[in-house]
């Protein structure tokens, strides 16, 4: 079992939580956290038992409240073309074959609010706060926040949250459609695990390639968008989990689905 000093792994059914494990920090997100979010990544893509996984902070007061301030400073223009950095972990989070949930618990800011705009689902708590404050440095959000904000929310809305750094609460993250439920502090781990018993109960198979087709689409023409789709879903009709879907369906009973 993999031993991390920054994050935590556990599984619980068919459920793997990554917890972002720095609170002293506010779950500050350092190089070290990024490599390990990486190892971790590694070890659950191979793992067939696990259908989900569930990104949040340790504690209750932060998600992930950015990158690390002392590290950033560190930076030249050629350390952001090395290996291992936020935008790639981030890219690699987003085309992750295992569908990825956002459990957002507290502050989201800077590389946290990236992260959690990497995940396919994002369900907050009403005391959230999201914000992109990188230009209060002089930087922008470079973990992939000016391309993805935009393509969630609009390009006005977050031109508006980038420009002029302002922190939104849950609700309004939900008004804009930046997450897809806000619920109470309370509650939110358990709507967090309903959402993902919702997706753990489809054909595996078929999650699966919804998720490549979606992302694999979004950026290109209507027009190859289908095609890859009218593709997808030719693979799908050749596996025993379309017939045993089709089948359970008629015959008014549960699906057993076996990836095949």
């Amino acid at each position: 079992m993999n031993v991390y000093q920054n994050i935590e792994v556990n599984k619980k059914g068919h459920l793997t939580y990554v917890t972002i494990n720095r609170p002293e920090l506010r779950n500050a997100l350092n190089k070290e956290t990024l490599q390990e979010l990486i190892e971790a990544l590694k070890v659950i893509k191979t793992d067939d038992t696990v259908g989900c996984v569930i990104f949040t902070g340790k504690g209750d007061k932060s998600f992930a409240a950015g990158a690390d301030i002392s590290q950033l400073r560190q930076k030249t223009a050629l350390d952001f073309f090395k290996p291992g950095g936020m935008q790639e972990v981030y890219d690699q989070i987003e085309m992750f074959e295992k569908p990825t949930i956002a459990m957002v618990n507290g502050f989201a800011l800077g590389g946290g609010c990236e992260l959690a705009l990497a995940c396919d689902i994002r369900i907050a708590a009403i005391n959230a706060k999201f914000g992109l404050p990188e230009l209060n440095l002089s930087i922008i959000p470079g973990a992939g926040g000016t391309q993805r904000l935009a393509r969630l929310v609009g390009k006005g809305k977050a031109l508006d949250m980038i420009l002029t750094g302002k922190i939104i609460d849950g609700e309004e993250a939900y008004r804009i459609g930046l997450v897809s439920e806000v619920v109470s502090h309370d509650e939110l781990e358990a709507k967090t695990e309903e959402v993902a018993e919702k997706i753990l109960a489809k054909g595996p198979l078929a999650v699966k390639l919804a998720k490549l087709v979606v992302q694999s689409g979004f950026d290109t023409d209507q027009r190859t968008g289908l095609l890859i789709e009218k593709l997808a879903q030719a693979v799908l009709f050749s596996t025993e989990d379309k017939n045993e879907g089709t089948s359970a369906f008629l015959e008014k009973r549960m699906p057993d689905f076996i990836s095949r």
